[in-house]
């Protein structure tokens, strides 16, 4: 009875033994794998990388990053692993199961981390010609290429290229590639270099001064371009400081006389000249083509003048200042000019004007043809005036004439004025224009310049 027993069991054993060795192969199958990106695609440090684990058939996941952060990890997928260091960084995923354990392991390169900048420091100045020292100020690089936009040399390999040499003022533009082996990193400044040194300067009389008559002060107006020191001379007259930028200068007597600056910039020093000639003094001043306005004009051409000032005003002129140098005030009725008077400007408020700040009286003269005083200027006496000679000589009492007007009936015709400081002179009125609430009178002036 128990063969039959056995030999079953043998047939069982027999059956089962090639399936039970299928399934333990399928359990103990093991392929090792994993993929990574780079976030960015940038390699220099500190770089990210993402791992993804393509393993198969293990149940346990040991990774270890070598530099990375964290440097170790048991998660199937790690994540974002931080890198921060350059060089070579090895990763390993070792995985396993009950029946094997196998591991991976890929090498990743970090490139360097790149800082990138540079300093151009102009030696001395930047006036040109200049020597400007390149500082280069990076880190991470192991080539570098520079280019110098203007200079001399105009590119350069070295780290350090040292001092580049630039001739021609304006902008130029500095531009510096660093490598770290794999990527190339760009800066670029611009370069502002001023022009060379190029002395130059005018000669502006005062005021008192614009009609080049001794005694003469004038302004050395310094127009010297790229200059930082200043050295003046002169063959005559005086200087009140040879060394400022735009000193005076004073001249008493008449005479041709040059004038040299000497300009320097810790560079170059250079010089240039001018001449100036100071007229003979005629103590008169002449003014051609002055408008008055009548009345209703006063906002347009305006109807006072100040000898000193060397200009006219209008209504909306601001005097508080200027009022006290005003001259001449003209009231003409119409625009046909049938009376017409020049007044004293304490009484410009008597003729439709506002009363000026600070005015001073006058004597006028309106009409020596009716005036009967013993002054007496013709036109033909005032074209030819060339110094104050005659008016020098006229009698200072103007008083008498003052209340005269005169019309357009008589062209040209001259009105004698003194200034409240003494000073004589007079008015040619050549042209009357008629042209309705604008209408006005053309003259000419001649006043002293001194009582």
């Amino acid at each position: 009875m128990r063969k039959p027993v056995i030999k079953y069991f043998v047939y069982l054993v027999l059956l089962y033994a090639p399936i039970a060795a299928c399934k333990k192969e399928q359990e103990t199958a093991l392929s090792v794998d994993f993929a990574y990106a780079i976030v960015n695609n940038d390699l220099s440090a500190p770089v990210k990388i993402n791992f993804a684990n393509n393993t198969t058939g293990a149940t346990h996941f040991k990774w270890t990053f070598t530099g990375g952060e964290p440097a170790n990890s048991d998660k199937k997928d790690p994540g974002t692993i931080i890198f921060a260091t350059a060089g070579n960084c090895s990763v390993t995923l070792e995985a396993w199961n009950d029946d094997n354990r196998n591991s991976k392991t890929v090498d990743i390169l970090i490139d360097s981390s790149v800082i990138i900048g540079f300093e151009a420091r102009p030696q001395v100045n930047d006036f040109v010609p200049a020597d400007v020292k390149i500082i280069n100020k990076s880190t991470g690089g192991i080539s570098y290429k520079w280019t110098f936009e203007g200079g001399q040399p105009a590119t350069s390999t070295a780290k350090d290229p040292g001092v580049i040499k630039f001739n021609t003022p304006g902008d130029h533009t500095l531009t510096l590639v660093v490598n770290n082996g794999r990527k190339d990193f760009t800066v670029s400044q611009v370069l502002v270099l001023q022009p060379a040194l190029l002395p130059a300067f005018t000669i502006i009389p005062s005021l008192d001064d614009n009609d080049y008559e001794a005694p003469l002060t004038a302004t050395l107006n310094n127009e010297t371009v790229s200059g930082l020191h200043w050295k003046w001379t002169t063959t005559g007259g005086t200087i009140d400081n040879d060394t400022a930028r735009k000193p005076s200068i004073h001249f008493i007597a008449a005479g041709s006389y040059t004038i040299t600056l000497t300009a320097g910039n810790d560079k170059e020093t250079k010089s240039v000249q001018q001449t100036i000639n100071v007229l003979p003094n005629n103590n008169l001043r002449m003014f051609s083509d002055v408008r008055f306005g009548i009345n209703t004009a006063h906002g347009s051409i305006g109807c006072f003048f100040s000898t000193r000032l060397q200009r006219s005003f209008k209504a909306a002129d601001d005097l508080s200042v200027a009022g006290k140098d005003i001259d001449l005030v003209f009231f003409g009725l119409n625009q046909n000019f049938t009376y017409n008077r020049f007044v004293s400007p304490d009484s410009a408020d008597s003729y439709t004007f506002d009363a000026i700040p600070g005015a001073q009286p006058a004597s006028i003269i309106n009409s020596q043809e009716q005036c009967g005083c013993p002054s007496n200027l013709t036109v033909a006496d005032f074209n030819t005036m060339t110094n104050d000679a005659l008016l020098a000589a006229m009698p200072v009492d103007f008083t008498s004439g003052g209340w005269m007007q005169f019309t357009n009936n008589i062209q040209p015709l001259v009105v004698l004025f003194k200034t409240s400081d003494g000073r004589k002179g007079a008015v040619k009125i050549k042209q009357f224009v008629q042209n309705g609430s604008d209408s006005y009178i053309i003259t000419d002036i001649k006043v002293q310049k001194t009582p």
